[in-house]
């Protein structure tokens, strides 16, 4: 029974890390910010290492089912 949260949960992460990279790189190869206001080396930096985060904890939670 507890290995259909893991799966979701772990999914969920793994899309949003995905994304979330994918959506940065595209935004720096554009030249665009990433964020508003923000300077864009450390604005990519968060976003990158934010990214990374949410895949190594949705292949973590795979790792528990």
């Amino acid at each position: 029974m507890e290995s259909g949260p893991a799966i979701f949960v772990g999914t969920v992460f793994a899309l949003f890390g995905g994304a979330l990279l994918a959506w940065t790189v595209v935004r720096l190869r554009q030249g665009e910010p990433i964020a508003a206001g923000v300077n864009r080396v450390a604005s990519a930096t968060v976003a990158s290492v934010a990214g990374a985060g949410a895949l190594a904890l949705g292949m973590w939670c795979f790792t528990r089912v």
